[in-house]
């Protein structure tokens, strides 16, 4: 009798998915390790000058992708709009950065670069990429989910059972929370690192970052504590017809002022509960910096 062979269990080799994130300050390119937990396992991070022109901007992003681009087959990008995902043009109108991409054909651009078929390059908002990221690690996994992100601006991410939801009254116009208004002006008037500062410089005639803001309101300075409550006890307010009508039954708060959630989240979590009946759990970001790439991960696999 021959001797019987069996094939060894083996457990396959886990796949890979390269990603970008390019944000107001930096492009980071990563491979993430698909599973049901993804995770970064190595990245290339960049500055990028985003008032700069189209050249310098695809030679910047195009220099940080191509560490990986001798075994990435495909990529996902990460990026804010204005911006058309499936051509892979944007307008970048409206903001003060990125518009010498505007009307550029990035994704041909960057295929010549990366030395891959446009059709492997593929384009996702920055801050729906974060939702999902941040979705796919809740331990809920809630069905009806919102992603805020607070930085130089507000981004957000509607999303149902891990799916944006970009359109419809349950949600805001395209799903962005930037298109709110407060007090009859933009919400990003009272709620941005732009408008904190305003405001503590108004009050003490000092010109600090957020995060410095942060730390002298953990150290007890009143004037920095009132004015980063006042604008998360806003934006909660602002939010809340939103959780409802969405029926969010988890809402997280990431973007650069994320890491500050220590002397942001009470007054935030106060804003949304006293305007809404909603039973929503909020939390701060888990991932922070790697939301959106595992997100942009997430959503093509």
């Amino acid at each position: 009798m021959r001797p019987r062979h069996e094939t060894p269990n083996v457990p396959a080799a886990p796949a890979l998915a390269y990603v970008v994130d390019i944000g107001g300050s930096h492009v980071t390119a990563a491979v993430v390790e698909r599973g049901r937990r993804p995770r970064v396992i190595d990245r290339s991070s960049s500055a990028i000058d985003t008032h700069g022109d189209g050249d310098s901007l695809i030679t910047a992003i195009g220099d940080t992708l191509l560490p990986f681009a001798t075994n990435a087959r495909a990529w996902t990008i990460a990026l804010p709009g204005p911006f058309d995902y499936a051509r892979g043009i944007g307008t970048f109108e409206g903001v003060e950065k990125f518009s010498g991409l505007a009307n550029l054909d990035l994704r041909a651009s960057l295929s010549t670069i990366l030395g891959v078929d446009e059709g492997a390059i593929t384009f996702i908002n920055d801050a729906i990429a974060y939702g999902i990221g941040e979705w796919d690690v809740s331990e809920a996994r809630p069905d009806r989910f919102i992603c805020v992100t607070l930085g130089t601006g507000i981004g957000s991410a509607f999303l149902d059972r891990g799916q944006p939801v970009e359109e419809g009254r349950e949600v805001p116009p395209h799903g962005w929370a930037h298109l709110l208004r407060f007090d009859g002006a933009p919400l990003e008037d009272a709620v941005s690192t732009r408008a904190i500062q305003r405001r503590y410089g108004e009050l003490t005639g000092r010109s600090l970052e957020v995060r410095a803001i942060a730390e002298r309101a953990r150290t007890g300075e009143e004037h920095a504590r009132a004015v980063l409550e006042a604008a998360m006890f806003e934006l909660g307010g602002v939010l809340a017809p939103w959780v409802d009508s969405f029926h969010a039954t988890e809402l997280v708060v990431g973007g650069s002022m994320a890491r500050s959630w220590d002397v942001l989240g009470t007054a935030f979590v106060r804003g949304i509960t006293s305007s809404t009946a909603a039973r929503v759990a909020v939390r701060a970001s888990a991932l922070l910096d790697d939301a959106p790439l595992v997100g942009a991960a997430v959503h093509t696999s």
